[in-house]
């Protein structure tokens, strides 16, 4: 072997040691990223309650795909403060009998560091004493009674309430679409009941008149007697004060009835289960909504593209708002901790929270609602919520191809 050919060798030698020590370096930076994006130690539980089984159990249903969503990517990303974010999902069938003993036990737990729910004003209210007596977070992101956050400095909720709500529905139906005498259907609950008032008075304010109102019995089927009155009434339109299974029968029966007049409804029946159930009858339905997954901001196009990846469907409202409320659950556990009273602590001084319904949430420290909501005008089309604007712009286009020679 030559003097060149000994230095090349101990030039390779010491290359390759370089190169092993550089492998095991960056072997062990991922090995270590790896284990740090892996949450370990005893999970963080949040108390559901809400409808698994009953006629509402639909909404449940979307509340869980927005939850294992949220989870999926918190706890593929080191989840909270390390450790796994998890929940447990009492099946209250929204019955305000049910939601106290659900309500007890989440406060017996000691794992439980908040709740989410119930689904309905009604349910949630009666238990908000329970929750707020265990000093346990109460957050009814579905919660669109006034009072609900009254309660106390225990209760919270994302929610537009119907004081907000209502109004916007009113002015929607008389004047963006010009319906002067309406009818109502009204189910007879703490939100029916919040919701009416309201209607009713903003309605004569902006020159309409309520030519009609039907309070129903949530769990109420038949409807015919009540379709006589407001056929008889003669009505431009009719707004539903509903859940989506009463919405549906009732469009159902009002169309059987002979009557065409267009439906207007809120937030509440902006579920895919609505032109499921309804078919051909839902058909035209107006919607003042809250979300639309055709929404342009990244934040919205990543969560429907992840959503659509998993369930291979378009988020819903209902959806998306249990999605953001694990956020939300989030930010307040990163802030304050991983107790009852890091979470009660931390609310009310979250700010600009990235929500992708309600853009960034920050607390109104009074009322411990969002603040600034916005809505959408929907219509139903082809059995899906497309934006009222561009259902328009396309009738348009089409009217004008037909009408040229």
């Amino acid at each position: 072997m030559n003097i060149r050919q000994s230095a090349n060798l101990k030039k390779f030698a010491t290359l390759s040691v370089l190169v092993i020590a550089l492998l095991t370096v960056f072997g062990v930076a991922a090995q270590d990223a790896t284990e740090a994006a892996t949450p370990s130690g005893d999970p963080i539980v949040i108390g559901v309650s809400g409808p698994l089984t009953g006629d509402l159990a639909q909404y449940g249903e979307q509340w869980k795909k927005g939850f294992d969503l949220a989870l999926e990517e918190i706890n593929g990303s080191g989840g909270v403060i390390g450790r796994p974010l998890t929940y447990d999902f009492e099946d209250s069938q929204s019955d305000p009998k049910q939601s106290v003993i659900v309500a007890q036990k989440f406060v017996d737990d000691d794992k439980i560091v908040v709740e989410l729910g119930d689904f309905s004003s009604t349910a949630s209210m009666a238990a908000s004493q329970i929750y707020t007596r265990g000093g346990l977070v109460q957050f009814g992101f579905t919660n669109s009674h006034p009072d609900f956050t009254k309660a106390s400095d225990y209760t919270w909720s994302t929610s537009v309430t119907q004081d907000q709500a209502t109004p916007a529905l009113a002015d929607f139906a008389v004047t963006t679409l010009g319906l002067k005498k309406i009818a109502i259907f009204q189910i007879q609950n703490d939100y029916g009941k919040a919701t009416i008032d309201i209607l009713n008075k903003r309605i004569a304010e902006i020159g309409g008149t309520v030519v009609a109102t039907q309070a129903y019995l949530p769990d109420e089927k038949d409807f015919k007697s009540a379709i006589t009155a407001v056929k008889d009434a003669q009505p431009d339109g009719i707004i539903l004060v509903s859940y989506v299974p009463d919405a549906a029968l009732i469009a159902q029966q009002v169309r059987d009835a002979g009557l065409t007049v267009p439906f207007v409804s809120g937030a509440s029946i902006q579920s895919p289960d609505f032109p499921k159930l309804g078919g051909a009858a839902v058909e035209g339905t107006y919607i003042l909504g809250e979300f639309l997954p055709s929404d342009p901001r990244p934040e919205v196009q990543k969560f429907v593209a992840s959503y659509k990846a998993k369930y291979n469907e378009d988020p819903d409202l209902f959806a998306s708002i249990a999605y953001d409320s694990i956020y939300l659950v989030k930010a307040a556990i990163e802030l304050g901790g991983p107790t009852r009273q890091g979470i009660h602590d931390a609310l009310p001084q979250l700010k600009d929270v990235p929500s992708v319904v309600y853009k960034l949430i920050t607390f109104d420290p009074v009322t411990r609602r969002a603040q600034s909501p916005t809505f959408e005008d929907l219509i139903v089309k082809g059995g899906d919520f497309v934006p009222l604007a561009a259902a328009q712009a396309e009738a348009t286009t089409e009217a004008t191809a037909e009408a040229t020679p």
